[in-house]
């Protein structure tokens, strides 16, 4: 019989609810009015230095765009899509499964290409400490984190997985909670609020590199298949001539000295244009779970 999660600090459930907190407060911030700047919409990412890094890389693209650059960040996907329909900003960084959902609203900009290819996966993990749980059918009636309603990797795959081995994902777990972010899902099941949680490859092996205490506490017990990478999408009535620009930009960052240091902190190859049928898997699983 597989054992709860295991006991955690005070300490540790106040850190963790209190930077849950500070990234629901990035909700309620109005997009700024700037004409002439292009509005991109970012959901947090899992740098320590995410401020001097954003600053860094909006300097770079305003030089190379030759105009303003305002990133607009948001909690959840959802509401950056909601952004991208309603007009408000012009690009955003998002992953897979929103894209598939609203194809025809937005139009495809350029796809991360990490470790050769524009592809990743999602991971599904436990305590380290925990030697008994092979696969998700062991985490029946257990506690499980999920990142985002609207994550491919965080919530999509996990609940396709349950549905192909003909469970109810409602159902399944004795408790379930998103944590708005994968890095919270590594630090939800690495301190014991969580027997298991579904999260971005990229963002776990990145983490490996820059925060191995992160991922030591967690093990992987499940991957799926290899997946189009979270990628940059622009409105539906974009100017061509704006996309193509900002396409440009992102696929020439490798040639570029600044660029590619700035590839080097994200851990990517760099960007390629990519095709609308690397995400036919997400597609497809979300035909299989009813969530077109």
């Amino acid at each position: 019989m597989l054992r709860p999660a295991a006991p955690i600090s005070s300490h540790a459930r106040r850190r963790f609810l209190h930077r849950a907190a500070c990234l629901a407060a990035l909700q309620a911030l109005p997009v700024q009015a700037d004409a002439g700047a292009l509005h991109i919409g970012l959901t947090p990412v899992f740098l320590d230095d995410q401020v001097s890094f954003l600053g860094q890389w909006r300097s770079w693209l305003e030089q190379k765009l030759g105009r303003s650059v305002v990133f607009v960040q948001r909690g959840n996907y959802r509401e950056i899509v909601d952004l991208l329909r309603a007009g408000k900003i012009d690009f955003a960084w998002l992953c897979g499964y929103p894209y598939v959902r609203y194809r025809r609203e937005l139009r495809l900009v350029a796809v991360p290409v990490w470790r050769g290819q524009p592809l990743y996966q999602s991971y599904l993990i436990v305590p380290a400490d925990d030697r008994r749980s092979r696969a998700i059918a062991d985490l029946r009636g257990k506690v499980f984190a999920y990142s985002d309603p609207d994550s491919n990797s965080g919530y999509l795959y996990p609940q396709y997985l349950l549905t192909t081995m003909g469970e109810n994902p409602s159902s399944f777990f004795s408790r379930t909670f998103f944590t708005w972010t994968h890095r919270k899902v590594v630090e939800a099941v690495g301190v014991g609020l969580a027997n298991g949680g579904a999260v971005d490859s990229y963002v776990w092996e990145t983490l490996a590199e820059v925060r191995p205490e992160l991922t030591r506490a967690t093990r992987v017990i499940d991957r799926s298949p290899l997946l189009g990478h979270p990628p940059f999408v622009a409105r539906g009535d974009i100017r061509p001539a704006d996309l193509e620009r900002f396409r440009a930009v992102l696929l020439g960052m490798t040639a570029d000295p600044r660029g590619s240091e700035l590839l080097g902190r994200l851990r990517l190859d760099g960007f390629t244009a990519g095709q609308p049928s690397l995400f036919d898997g997400i597609a497809k699983m979300a035909a299989r779970v009813g969530q077109k």
